[in-house]
This record gives C-alpha cells, sequence and structure tokens, in this order.
C-alpha cells in the first residue's frame, strides 16, 4: 500500500468517525423552515442549470429560507436569483483567515432543518464536508455519481445513487432534481431564472440607444467567444451570417464579451466593415437585461449562452463537442444547431434559415 493511499485511509477513517451519521430508511421528513444547499462548483453552466432544484424546494415549501453557498468562480450566476434568500461565497483561500473561518461558520449553523448537495458532473468532496460541519437536522446528498462512490457518503442521512447514464440525454436541469425527487420534490419548470433591476435595464437600455435603431430593424445579440477553443464557432462563419441576415432584413447588432474575447472581439472589428455595438466586461443581471429587449441571440455553448437561456429572448446556440440534449438552454423560443462533434461543420447557411425562421414567426 502506498504511502499516499494509506494516508487517505487514514483520513477517511477518522471523518467516519466523526462526521457519520445514521442512515434513514422513512423518506418523510416535516416541512423544513430553513434550507441549505451547497453547490460550489466552478462551472458557471452548472450553477444556472440549479435554478430548477432551487425553484422545485420553493415550489414545495414556499415558506422556507434557501441559503446558497456558491464558489468565487461562478457566484454571478446566481445573484438576485429570485428563489436564493442568502448567497455566501466560499473561498478556500481564506479559510486560514480567522475571521473569514469564523463567517463560514456563522453561514452553515442557522438551525437548518435541511442540507442537500446536488451532484452533476462530479462529486465535490468539499460540498460534502461542508454539509457534514453544518447544524442541518437532515442531510442529504451523493451516494455515488454513474458508479462512481462517494467515499463521504457516510455524513448523509439520505445517500443517494445518481446516474445519468440511464437517460444520457436528459437535460442537467432535469437531471439535477434526481437527488430531491426521492421526498416528493420537483418541478415542471426547467427553465433557468436570472432577475435584474432597473439600473440594469436602464443601462441596457442606454446602451441599445447607441445602435441608431430604426423602426423596423431586428435587434440581434452574438456571443462569439467561448472557455472552450472546441465550442467556438468558426468567426468567418458568424461574419458570414451578419451579411446573410443584413441581406434578409435590416439589423442592429452588438457583441457581447469578456477580456477574454479580446482577440475574437479584434477580429471581428478588424475584418467586419459592418456597424456593430459592443457590450463587453459587463454583470449578469445586465448582460441578462440587453438580452432580453433583443429579438434574437446567437451564441457559442458557453456561459452566456445559459445567461441568454433564462430570458424569454428567441435563442440559437451552436453546438460542437457537447451533448445539446445535455446543456442546451430549454423552453419556448429556445433552438440549437449541431452536425457533429466539430462545431466548424455547423453551415452559417442553416443557422440563416433557422433565423429567419424564428424573425418571420413573431411577426406572424
Amino acid at each position: 500500500m502506498s504511502p499516499q493511499t494509506l494516508l487517505q485511509k487514514i483520513i477517511s477513517s477518522v471523518l467516519r468517525k466523526f462526521l457519520a451519521v445514521n442512515e434513514r430508511i422513512n423518506l418523510s421528513f416535516d416541512a423544513p423552515e430553513n434550507v441549505l444547499v451547497v453547490r460550489q462548483h466552478n462551472q458557471f453552466g452548472d450553477l444556472l442549470a440549479s435554478v430548477s432544484l432551487f425553484r422545485a424546494i420553493k415550489e414545495k415549501y414556499p415558506k422556507c429560507r434557501i441559503t446558497l453557498i456558491v464558489s468565487p468562480e461562478n457566484h454571478y450566476a446566481v445573484e438576485k436569483n429570485e428563489f436564493i434568500d442568502e448567497l455566501f461565497i466560499y473561498n478556500k483561500r481564506e479559510l486560514f483567515n480567522l475571521a473569514y473561518w469564523q463567517k463560514v461558520k456563522k453561514t452553515i449553523r442557522q438551525n437548518f432543518d435541511l442540507a442537500i448537495v446536488p451532484a452533476t458532473v462530479a462529486i465535490s468532496k468539499t460540498s460534502c464536508l461542508i454539509a457534514a460541519f453544518s447544524d442541518a437536522k437532515i442531510k442529504i446528498g451523493t451516494k455515488s455519481l454513474d458508479g462512481v462512490k462517494n467515499n463521504l457518503s457516510f455524513v448523509f442521512h439520505y445517500p443517494v445513487a445518481l446516474n445519468w447514464k440511464k437517460c444520457p440525454d436528459a437535460h442537467v436541469s432535469d437531471f439535477i432534481l434526481d437527488i430531491v425527487r426521492p421526498f416528493g420534490i420537483t418541478t415542471k419548470n426547467y427553465s433557468s431564472s436570472i432577475s435584474y433591476d432597473m439600473d440594469d435595464a436602464r443601462l441596457a437600455a442606454d446602451f441599445l440607444e447607441t445602435l441608431n435603431i430604426k423602426k423596423d430593424d431586428y435587434i440581434i445579440g452574438f456571443h462569439i467567444g467561448a472557455g472552450k477553443p472546441p465550442n467556438r464557432w468558426p468567426l468567418e462563419k458568424f461574419i458570414k451570417l451578419i451579411y446573410l441576415l443584413n441581406n434578409y432584413h435590416p439589423i442592429k447588432i452588438y457583441f457581447t464579451g469578456t477580456n477574454a474575447d479580446k482577440d475574437e472581439i479584434n477580429y471581428v472589428q478588424s475584418n467586419l466593415g459592418f456597424d456593430a455595438g459592443y457590450f463587453l466586461n459587463k454583470s449578469i443581471p445586465q448582460l441578462t437585461a440587453l438580452i432580453a429587449k433583443s429579438h434574437l441571440f446567437i451564441t457559442n455553448d458557453t456561459g452566456v449562452m445559459h445567461v441568454a437561456g433564462a430570458t424569454r429572448t428567441p435563442q440559437i446556440s451552436i453546438f460542437g463537442p457537447t451533448n445539446p440534449f445535455n446543456w442546451a438552454p430549454v423552453g419556448q423560443d429556445k433552438y440549437f444547431q449541431r452536425k457533429s462533434d466539430l462545431i466548424s461543420d455547423v453551415d452559417e447557411e442553416v443557422v440563416f434559415n433557422l433565423s429567419k425562421y424564428i424573425l418571420e414567426k413573431r411577426n406572424k
């Protein structure tokens, strides 16, 4: 046995001794008033897809209060979310700061009736331990994920086996509910939700004024970047699509992005030869407010795709290697295009024809 394996066994044994709880068989419990959800994965889209879980909890227990623990990387996905009563950003880099540790302790010990640790793409050991150290009377978490055992499942009164492989095309907002379905907690509404205020709406309106929009213009937004290179549709195809759209009907366009997308933005600015607006480095609520005022939004498979998915704006998401049935936004007027694992195989004519269909449908 290697020293590393031995150390892991010793740590597991110690944690089990002090944190293990008795597993319960009876699935019923009193309606909770104070609920803790620990969802501190780093993926932005994964957190936005968790909105169905928050909604389901509120639908089942309308009077309950939800405290959500998230990571520094993705907390902005649920800022101002209508279902979250308290948002706490867990930053493990600050744990050796005594004052910060006191904040963590105060947050997770608020006389919680129920703690839930969901999982979709991975099991977070940190999330399990946060729930374990909380004062929640009942703790629900993952027993295994796609056959991979959770070595910390002993901290949960109700460890639940999750298996995405049973239905590989299930949407993430549906699959995430499997952690609570055994307890009658579910919803028929899988859509995401992002709230914004009047200031956000005003900023979006002021930006649109700079585009000199005429009465019959279609307002179309584009997000041309993506954190993963395989998820980036070729910029040349975006440019060809824009010219096809402009030849079909007068349009005003804008691009969203951050400093991470500067190469793509610079390329478009240099090669488009077409007036456009650039809505860059804005907050998620501000971005949501702008997309909500648009006639169409076209995006790569990336975080902003999920932001647009939280609006009622018609949307086309372009996919490559990722399964769109798992991750594409759901709801009315939410469309995706995918041909193969190579996103470049999606033809701009196909996206144009779908865009025409969407825009013509709104005028009927």
